[in-house]
């Protein structure tokens, strides 16, 4: 595991134009730019390697800018140097320290190398059994923890100085309110930046978050005293509020589509890349499932299971005509997992499948939507797998790891399309492939209906929130 790397919030120095886009001295304003607040932050666990979430963020920048040119936007994320790159905003980070995602996690991070000294002697020491877990905890007691709350709160002031100079925080993306990582990773972070905010007389909106799963006490207070603190709330599905009332939230919600239903594509993005006529083709989204290596979940016959079963699904598929893409929305994290599957399917099936398999190099949104374009069936495991391929009028089936994704499929009309990731058969995957592959044209027109009602739940919500001059999104006093 890689060292992770400290970035000093107080060094990070916004590029072009200020971000907080004071006007200068005697500038004229109209009546409603003065109505609105024209700084804000964007807050999301962003720069990971996960396109949904980078999906949801360029969507929420879009819309926002269309209905508001004059708005300075700044970024609160995960690493603030990847989102800079990505979305052209000025960021910072959102916590103490950055965790190298993309060095951790990239298939050239995993093949690059021999294991650190450091990760020599942590084996060695392991070794020592019990011994090893005591000197562990005392470790973390005695010393992390207590550094981690020194260094935290230079980090909590310079944050608090960065909110005074802000109208208005969103918070974004898609599964927000989980405890992914421990009730200090998600939950404390959003907790600390909106009880700052609060501090700093600066408006809170969740905005289309997702809920769940949020099993640590911990996490359920952090998540129920943020979201009472928030100005306006609203989340991307049903199951979030039923969750978010059982760890006590009572307060208003409402309930709208996902963020990146709203994306807008880019020109070329409904243009397939070749004939339909000569060649059919699938795409394949391998999750890291169970991997030990890397998925919370140490379950590494079930993760062999699957990655097996899609080499067998591959091999059908390959033999009926179709040529296999390998490819994931999350770009990093399930890269490993793309490789298994490639080296599974090519062992499977060795004369058909260097001729048939590919795998896609997906590093940005542009990249994911032209691997999809064209395709006749997108096979994920990602909630924003799903997403991405109806944007794009692709039929998918999804293996779920999650609730999320079995919920969407059921809203989408394909639940006889979704299967349990941990039950993923090649018979049966196969089964469902033909199903899907011979109704194809009536499903593509159910997406077709689903994405515009959702696009058009997230105009008037956009609409409401950013064409108006009053209410929540009044000035604040200074």
């Amino acid at each position: 595991m890689s060292e992770r790397v400290s970035i000093d919030v107080g060094t990070v120095k916004p590029a072009g134009q200020p971000w907080s886009a004071r006007p200068e001295s005697g500038a004229e304003t109209t009546g409603a730019a003065r109505a609105k607040p024209s700084r804000i932050a964007l807050l999301a666990h962003c720069g990971t390697g996960n396109l949904g979430d980078e999906g949801s963020i360029a969507s929420v920048l879009d819309n926002i800018r269309r209905r508001w040119p004059g708005v300075s936007v700044l970024g609160l994320s995960m690493d603030p140097q990847d989102t800079e790159r990505r979305h052209g905003i000025p960021s910072v980070a959102m916590r103490q320290t950055v965790y190298p995602f993309q060095e951790a996690w990239s298939l050239e991070a995993g093949a690059s190398g021999q294991p650190s000294f450091r990760d020599k002697l942590k084996r060695s020491f392991k070794k020592l059994g019990p011994l090893f877990r005591v000197a562990k905890v005392l470790r973390e007691n005695l010393i992390t923890r207590p550094a981690q709350i020194l260094r935290e709160i230079p980090f909590l002031i310079r944050s608090l100085l960065i909110l005074c100079e802000l109208d208005l925080m969103i918070i974004s993306g898609g599964g927000q309110l989980l405890d992914w990582g421990g009730p200090w990773a998600f939950p404390y972070t959003l907790f600390k930046w909106v009880l700052l905010a609060k501090c700093a007389n600066v408006k809170c909106v969740f905005l289309n978050s997702g809920a769940g799963p949020l099993d640590a006490p911990l996490s359920r207070w952090f998540v129920r005293r943020t979201l009472n603190l928030a100005d306006y709330v609203s989340l991307r599905d049903s199951a979030s509020g039923e969750l978010l009332r059982k760890v006590g939230f009572s307060g208003k919600t409402t309930v709208v589509a996902d963020a990146v239903w709203n994306l807008r594509l880019p020109e070329h993005a409904g243009t397939p890349s070749r004939d339909r006529s000569t060649e059919r083709v699938i795409g394949l989204a391998p999750m890291a499932y169970g991997d030990p290596k890397r998925h919370w979940l140490d379950d590494g016959p079930g993760y062999r299971h699957l990655i097996d079963n899609l080499a067998q699904f591959s091999c059908r598929m390959i033999e009926r005509g179709y040529r296999v893409k390998l490819f994931s929305s999350d770009i990093w994290f399930d890269a490993q997992a793309i490789a298994d599957l490639d080296a599974a399917i090519r062992e499977a099936c060795p004369e058909l499948a260097p001729s048939q398999v590919t795998r896609e190099t997906i590093a940005e949104i542009d990249g994911l939507l032209s691997a999809l374009s064209g395709l006749d069936c997108y096979v994920t495991c990602r909630f924003h797998g799903v997403v991405f391929a109806s944007l794009m009028n692709v039929p998918a089936i999804a293996l779920s790891p999650h609730p999320k994704v079995t919920d969407l499929m059921a809203e989408l009309g394909l639940s006889d399309y979704c299967v349990d990731i941990s039950q993923c058969d090649a018979e049966d995957l196969t089964a469902r492939a033909d199903r899907l592959l011979a109704d194809a044209d009536a499903i593509k027109a159910g997406i077709a209906a689903n994405v515009a009602r959702f696009q058009a739940q997230l105009t008037e919500q956009f609409d409401e929130l950013f064409l108006e001059n009053v209410g929540i999104y009044a000035k604040k006093p200074r």
